[in-house]
């Protein structure tokens, strides 16, 4: 399968789900249940709304709930995240206090690594916490092809991204990274991952083994590396994606934008070396050991003049976490 043919096959729509006492039913019949991961750092105007919704949800399905674990993994947020997350009903954990034994934790990647030590569901979707907007077809669009084929995996949520600066709104100006970084990466190394309107989308599900089977890398390589991962595991065919209407995210500041780039390129140039298809002698990632540094220098212009600015990026690869918990 090619990913025109994919395209046609496992492309969904959320409305095609939208009868939520027959998800709930469908849910009951397999025996599954259900983990909603929410990574969160200083959200705290936002991730009560989340969590109130996925409630709301689980209220619509005559007794049959969607999600049974809420698991929320906050940053140590100055902003009371955890405090407003643990009042909405949430089961709160540090990023930092999970699995202790492997350090402090490295942003996002890593809260999502460690959350799966403590996710209970045989399905884990994961679910971005920084939505002003945020609409039930969020949860139950992106269980739906799961829920109802035993075949699909994986699924990730597709949507159109506006883009608002001061006053303008660019109804697709938004996803400028996953536009001019990923989905080129993707054409010339995996075309099979062209299909997904979304690939570093932050909502998307999985079985729990599966997510267990595969490593994560941390930061903003987590998303790529994962999708890459996943379809070499179970294949293009066991993956699907979901047209959730628009979702609106934080906008971030054109030179961040830069290093996540950096950090979508790394992720792919990570994998490429490992199948053997990238052989560099000055990779950044060639040492063995899992913490892998490499400066990235950034010339930009400022009021004060030219200025070559210097960051230590960092790229963790956690292995897949059934291998360390079997070790415990």
């Amino acid at each position: 399968m090619d990913a025109r043919d994919w395209f046609k096959h496992r492309s969904y729509d959320f409305r095609q789900f939208s009868d939520l006492e027959k998800m709930g039913h469908l849910k009951r019949e397999r025996g599954l249940t259900v983990s909603a991961v929410l990574p969160s750092r200083n959200v705290a105007d936002t991730i009560g709304g989340i969590i109130d919704e996925i409630h709301a949800v689980n209220r619509r399905t005559n007794g049959n709930p969607l999600v049974d674990q809420i698991l929320v993994v906050d940053a140590d947020s100055p902003d009371g995240t955890a405090d407003v997350a643990a009042d909405r009903g949430a089961e709160v954990f540090s990023e930092n206090e999970l699995m202790r034994e492997h350090g402090g934790a490295h942003g996002k990647g890593d809260a999502m690594w460690r959350s799966l030590s403590v996710a209970r569901g045989d399905l884990v979707m994961y679910m971005d916490t920084d939505t002003k907007d945020f609409e039930p077809q969020l949860v139950y669009g992106v269980l739906g092809p799961i829920l109802e084929d035993p075949t699909v995996r994986y699924v990730k949520a597709a949507y159109r991204r506006p883009f608002k600066s001061q006053e303008a709104l660019q109804v697709d100006g938004g996803g400028r990274v996953t536009e001019l970084s990923t989905k080129p990466l993707f054409n010339l190394f995996y075309p099979e991952l062209t299909g997904f309107v979304q690939p570093l989308a932050g909502e998307f599900v999985a079985d729990r083994e599966l997510f267990r089977s595969i490593p994560f890398l941390t930061g903003y390589a987590v998303e790529t590396g994962i999708m890459i991962d996943a379809y070499k595991k179970v294949g293009l065919d066991a993956m699907a994606q979901v047209d959730l209407g628009t979702r609106q995210n934080r906008h971030q500041p054109l030179r961040d934008l830069s290093r996540m780039s950096y950090a979508v390129l790394r992720a792919v140039a990570r994998r490429m070396r490992q199948e053997g298809r990238l052989n560099q002698t000055s990779d950044p990632d060639a040492p063995v050991s899992p913490f892998q540094f490499s400066d990235y220098l950034h010339a930009v212009a400022t009021p004060d003049g030219l200025q070559l600015q210097e960051y230590v990026e960092e790229l963790v690869e956690r292995p897949p976490i059934e291998e360390v918990l079997r070790v415990r």
